[in-house]
């Protein structure tokens, strides 16, 4: 064992001295005693043995031997006692000490469990946890669960939507419909109102292993005093466990032989993860009850995500289409092209001293390229995405509204969340609730709150000015590879007859852009790894109460990360570059060294799309490498190793054991990973229509791709309950809000459609022309402004070695909106800037007043919750009420019916404790 391993294990058994007795009650002090939860042993009692058993020979039971008893959890470790190394022995004696102490606090609170030797490694030891009825009742109770009372009898409402896609649900002679009941949060003094057909199946298997968890995250360890150690998740990290987690029902690809097993993961694979299944509807239904409200709701949100891009994708696609078949009519496209225009306009050098004056007909591929992307069709969808992504978020609510009703989690309120374990640990210092005004334990003061707070976001900060910094390097790369590749690709493509015809597609700008897109994205991964343990860190020391609010903590800090981790790079590009550059006789410098980057012949917005699509294509197959193929190579890695002999039986546990953990995080990498998706597709949609597409493309596959992975490659996680989508809806929501501007502005400030228009709509005719009609013709000229070579500096000059034959003029053009050489005024901006100026600013304000108006009007017209919705809850709640109420009536009935006899026949009899 190395050094560190070997202190963290005497970090969790150390004694505690005397003078670190408050540091001890900082880290394990545990107060409660109410709840069943912490019934802890009596002092001195003996710690029971738990039962040992060899395997049955059955490798599909999902009971104790007796086949009576079901599983309800696993506990993996390893047997100290095959372990002969006399390092690790008081290490082994402590895990030893430490698990059955564990185990017998379990047995103290009435789980049963029964111990069986690993079938492959004979050093693992299985012990398999049952929880009794009468202990499921009480865990019930605490965990506030539902639970059916009555048959619902009231009539659904199949919506339009559901008729078209009912075609798509696997059939019900597969998947059966889940029967439809009144539900109540359950009470164990009230159990004859709730519909116990049978003991055995009145629980089902997901909320079985979510109370079995609950149990042993609470139970305790070891008890020192006034200490209390408990949590399977310490022991987990100690290594007094090597592993938990609940069982999958069975195997994936091969029905299990057991007759009353539910077959549920196979008939999961088969008609949702299965590649064959891509066209299907996802059963939500069976993915909540295998997998708990959790996952179902975050499967339901990524299909109905992917729906709706379909139409996102459709009109993107469009607009793509559009820009193609025009890019060869387009007026300033046959401008750049035409010899007798762009091949007469001669353009100043990019870059000092060595770069050489060019023709501007040279870019005649960049501005075809740019005709696809800026056009105005990019206009009408960059408005429709901001109206769709309202629709989306609308209409989600709605879906969510639903699901929250057909999955009991309409009354599911924080306070009905139980707390974290490790808040629990450290609640010390006493305070008055502000609304029981009663006292509570809480594990920091008012001021040790703020300064965990403050700990926190000033950490965040560091890092994000870290992120900042590391653009600032990229764009330093860029200013410095720009003019290395001016001259290496202008003597490449000169002397190699070879790339003669890259010539045209081979510039500098675009070079320095691809290379520059790949290293932000290599950075963007490296400061993610990096990121991830630190946010952990900083959330795990703010300590939040509970899960939920744990959760959302994260999520704000890595959104905050990745954030400026993926975008700040397309900011820059969409806003700033080429913004501030000067004009050939006065350039503006980055510290004083480097002079600032120009747009792409071609436009920023050609290189925005590039570095676009680098990173949305080099996200989703470095995700998918990452989804797939890692969880598969170490499953087959691991049972490689552990492979004794194929002619063994290996019982389910020992056949789950060998699949990877889930993590502790869970879902929160899938979230994080569509809501960046999300970014990229609102955000700066307006300079590239096919995103919808490509997000369409790559969440289709993201479906079935963690359908496979959560299936087939990992343990069952722990089910879990979930009213909506957390932190992110918010998120999403601001997103939304923030795509709007940036659209505005990237075809405000990006793109040349502003100054088009104004050239069009004032420039084209008198007084700034001679013409009378509206027109293109003329514009790529007027965009140019004039520069005389005479004015250049001595060390700015291109050489003449570098100088072409073909220059004999003492003039070369710039784009920009400048006064000729010779006007009073020279080299400032000219009216023409101040009309496109104007224009901009104009566009902006109206476009986004008239987008938020929009918006603002679908989410008043589209109610969260649909009505008919609404009227259902009332009337499901007002017959739960009636149904209870009419139950403890009968019930308090039965109860007097003796003492109303008695009365009768003139007995009488003592007062009777009734208990409803």
């Amino acid at each position: 064992m190395s050094e560190a391993e070997d202190n963290d294990i005497l970090e969790l058994d150390s004694e505690t001295e005397d003078g670190d007795v408050e540091m001890a009650l900082m880290t394990d002090v545990v107060y409660s005693e109410e709840l069943p939860t912490y019934k802890s042993m009596p002092k001195g009692q003996a710690v029971p043995k738990v039962e040992r058993s060899e395997f049955n020979g059955n490798p599909d039971s999902l009971f104790f031997n007796d086949g009576k008893r079901r599983i309800d959890f696993i506990l993996v470790y390893e047997d100290e006692s095959k372990n002969v190394s006399e390092k690790k022995g008081s290490v082994m004696r402590r895990r030893q000490r430490r698990r059955e102490f564990f185990e017998g606090s379990l047995v103290n609170l009435g789980v049963e469990l029964e111990a069986t030797q690993s079938v492959m490694d004979e050093k693992l030891v299985y012990v398999k946890v049952h929880m009794p009825f009468e202990v499921l009742c009480t865990y019930a109770e605490v965990l506030h669960i539902k639970l059916p009372i009555q048959p619902n009898d009231l009539a659904t409402q199949s919506s339009a939507y559901n008729c078209f896609t009912r075609h798509f649900y696997p059939s019900e002679d597969v998947i059966a419909n889940e029967p439809d009941y009144f539900t109540a949060p359950f009470r164990k003094d009230q159990l004859k109102c709730f519909c116990v057909k049978d003991r055995e199946q009145f629980f089902t298997p997901a909320m079985r292993s979510r109370m079995a968890y609950y149990i042993l995250s609470r139970a305790a360890y070891d008890i020192k005093g006034s200490m209390k150690k408990f949590g399977i998740s310490k022991l987990l990290d100690g290594g007094v466990y090597k592993a938990a987690y609940p069982l999958h029902d069975s195997r994936f690809n091969v029905k299990s032989k057991e007759p009353d097993c539910p077959n549920e993961r196979f008939l999961l694979y088969n008609e949702w993860a299965h590649p064959k299944s891509f066209y299907k509807m996802q059963p939500l239904d069976l993915i909540r009850k295998y997998f708990g409200e959790k996952i179902g709701i975050y499967f339901a949100w990524l299909g109905f995500y992917t729906v709706m891009l379909t139409l996102a994708a459709a009109v993107g696609l469009g607009c793509f289409i559009y820009g193609y078949t025009t890019r060869e009519s387009s007026t300033w496209s046959k401008e750049v092209c035409d010899p007798q225009i762009g091949g007469e306009i001669i353009m100043c050098p990019q870059c000092d001293s060595v770069c050489p004056y060019w023709r501007l007909n040279t870019t005649c591929e960049s501005s075809k390229r740019l005709c696809i992307f800026d056009n105005y069709g990019t206009l009408v969808f960059a408005i429709f995405m901001s109206v769709w992504v309202t629709l989306f978020l609308e209409f989600w609510k709605r879906y969510q509204a639903e699901l929250e009703h057909d999955w009991d989690t309409v009354e599911f309120l924080q306070q009905e969340e139980q707390l974290r374990p490790e808040y629990e640990a450290k609640c010390i210092y006493e305070r008055v609730n502000p609304v029981t005004q009663e006292k509570e334990k809480v594990p920091h003061t008012a001021c040790g709150k703020c300064m965990r707070v403050s700990c926190g976001i000033s950490t965040v900060l560091f890092w994000v000015l870290l992120i900042i910094a590391s653009v600032v390097g990229v764009i330093v790369y860029r200013l410095a590879m720009f003019i290395n590749f001016s001259v290496k690709l202008r003597n490449e493509l000169k002397y190699t007859k070879e790339l003669e015809p890259f010539k045209e597609y081979v510039t500098p700008q675009m070079a320095t852009s691809i290379t520059a897109s790949i290293i932000s994205f290599i950075i963007i991964m490296i400061l993610n790894n990096f990121y991830e343990k630190v946010a952990i860190w900083i959330t795990d020391f703010e300590l939040p109460r509970t899960k939920t609010e744990y959760e959302n903590s994260l999520t704000l800090k890595m959104f905050l990360f990745q954030f400026v981790n993926y975008y700040s790079s397309c900011f820059y590009i969409a806003f700033f570059k080429g913004k501030v550059v000067g004009y050939p006789g006065q350039p503006v410098y980055w510290f004083g060294a480097f002079r600032n980057e120009e747009c792409d012949p071609g436009g920023c917005l050609t290189e925005l799309t590039t570095q676009l699509s680098i990173i949305m294509t080099g996200k989703a197959v470095w995700n998918n490498i990452q989804e797939v193929l890692l969880p598969w190579v170490k499953n087959l890695m691991f049972r490689h190793c552990t492979q004794v002999g194929s002619e063994k039986v290996i019982p389910r546990w020992e056949q789950d054991y060998q699949l990877q953990p889930i993590g502790k995080l869970g879902l929160f990498y899938e979230y994080l990973e569509m809501v960046i998706q999300f970014g990229f597709v609102t955000l700066f949609v307006a300079s590239f229509p096919l995103a919808p597409l490509l997000a369409l493309f790559n969440n289709l596959c993201e479906i079935r791709v963690d359908a496979w992975k959560i299936t087939t490659q990992f343990r069952r996680v722990v089910p879990e309950k979930a009213q909506d989508i957390g932190a992110w809806q918010p998120i999403l929501q601001g997103v939304a809000i923030l795509a709007v501007a940036t659209n505005a502005a990237i075809i405000a400030f990006t793109s040349d459609m502003i100054p088009r228009l104004v050239y069009y709509w004032a420039f084209s005719v008198s007084p700034y022309s001679d013409g009378s009609d509206h027109t293109m013709t003329g514009f790529i000229n007027s965009s140019l402004s004039v520069f005389n070579i005479n004015d250049f500096n001595a060390t700015r000059k291109p050489g003449d070695e570098i100088t072409p034959y073909w220059f004999n003029i003492t003039t070369c053009r710039y784009r920009d909106f400048r006064n000729p050489p010779g006007h009073p005024n020279q080299y400032q901006y000219n009216i023409y800037y101040w009309h496109v100026i104007a224009a901009k600013l104009a566009f902006m304000i109206v476009v986004e007043h008239i987008v938020y108006f929009t918006k603002f009007m679908l989410s008043y017209m589209i109610p969260d919750v649909p009505e008919a919705l609404k009227e259902q809850i009332k009337r499901e709640r007002y017959l739960t009420q009636v149904i209870l109420h009419e139950t403890n009536i009968k019930h308090f009935k039965e109860l007097m019916k003796p003492v109303t006899d008695n009365l009768q026949d003139g007995i009488e009899e003592p007062e009777l404790d009734l208990k409803l």
